[in-house]
């Protein structure tokens, strides 16, 4: 870990034992019966898979042991979320098979922004359910769930309650694919940097309008080092300058502490709009760089290679990702496999994180030492 990111957790950490041991401060563990989840593929468990087709094995082989609508061979930070709760895995809202909403719905999305691109999904690889969209998705889901719920019978234990609403946890993690949207335009990273206020801006209204429908716990991640993942090592031209000492690629991990910087000042200026909101400000991004970059203390091994994927210095080729299958003597081959034991492993498929990867991040992050303000999930809900 770089030393300011090592001085601002051990400060967290201070302040986080202070506040849950202070006498004048509740900490009365907050009692969220439901969670409603808004992102992209790191928070997706089966919206893009549910629209598109299903994200092939061996996805979900550690935990799920078979394709789970996750981009992961296991659970999300979000499932381990939902777990500490004591609330079931989020179904996905676009998923109909089988799901159950009784305690929140994920409108998360593979491929999401938070602003709308002007691109299709087989042109650029982003989705076209967009942060706004989800919210749309949402704002029908709360009005429509109540509808049918009082229709009795199936509705009534598969749809929340409409206290739920306002007592449920919001979670969000959504950006990353922001920062990458305009370098695939070959935007340089001053003109990435320039749009990023308008990102924010959009951001912002998603949370007023989810306020105005009775969301007041926030619980908001910022993005996470873009530049240590394979997928933008092998597709974009990075010389050897730019690369920092563990192997990263040093302009956009500061593109992504740029936008990180301007999302903790967004959150600052919502609490002072939205007052009777609790705003959490999670910074991921320093727990997965001290992850990568500190692999081998945490038990990991190499950080910067696709543990399923196939070729390359990253074992990462976009156009045959994980779980993709090569014809020969007319027998379909799987050619991008998964490795040997993806425990130790952090990166999954050159863009998202494996499962002991996601638990270690929501281990580190639960307690609230990577908040702002210092308080853990458990007592999100308090201001």
């Amino acid at each position: 870990m770089e030393p300011k990111y090592m001085i601002y957790g051990i400060f967290r950490l201070v302040m986080s034992i202070a506040l849950l041991t202070s006498p004048t401060v509740s900490i009365i563990k907050c009692n969220f019966p439901a969670i409603f989840n808004f992102g992209d593929s790191n928070s997706d468990t089966g919206g893009l898979s549910a629209a598109f087709g299903e994200a092939p094995p061996p996805n979900g082989e550690t935990y799920f042991h078979s394709p789970a609508g996750r981009y992961s061979d296991g659970r999300l930070v979000i499932d381990f979320i939902a777990e500490s709760l004591g609330l079931p895995y989020l179904s996905a809202y676009l998923d109909s098979v089988g799901s159950n909403f009784s305690h929140g719905a994920n409108f998360a999305t593979a491929g999401s922004t938070i602003r709308p691109q002007n691109t299709t999904l087989s042109q650029s690889g982003y989705s076209p359910i967009s942060l706004d969209v989800q919210f749309v998705q949402f704002s029908d889901f709360h009005r429509r769930s109540q509808v049918f719920k009082k229709q009795g019978g199936i509705f009534e234990k598969l749809l929340p309650k409409e206290d739920y609403f306002s007592e449920a946890l919001y979670t969000f993690d959504i950006g990353q694919n922001d920062l990458t949207a305009g370098y695939k335009l070959n935007m340089t990273t001053e003109q990435v940097k320039a749009y990023i206020p308008d990102v924010l801006g959009q951001f912002s209204n998603v949370i007023r309008k989810i306020y105005g429908e009775g969301g007041r716990s926030f619980w908001i991640h910022n993005t996470g080092p873009v530049g240590c993942l394979p997928y933008i090592l092998d597709r974009f031209l990075v010389t050897a300058a730019q690369i920092d000492k563990y192997g990263c690629a040093i302009p956009f991990n500061e593109v992504a502490q740029y936008f990180n910087l301007g999302l903790k000042e967004t959150l600052a200026q919502l609490r002072k709009e939205l007052s009777e909101a609790t705003i959490t400000y999670i910074d991921v991004y320093s727990v997965k760089y001290t992850l990568i970059t500190q692999a081998q203390d945490h038990g990991f091994q190499d950080p910067l290679i696709a543990c399923c994927g196939h070729g390359g210095k990253y074992n990462f080729n976009r156009l045959m990702k994980c779980g993709a299958k090569k014809t020969i003597n007319g027998k379909e081959i799987v050619i991008a496999k998964s490795c040997v034991d993806p425990t130790v492993r952090i990166n999954w498929d050159g863009v998202h994180y494996t499962e002991a990867a996601n638990k270690w991040i929501f281990q580190q992050i639960a307690n609230g030492s990577f908040s702002y303000p210092p308080i853990s999930l458990k007592i999100a809900c308090h201001s």
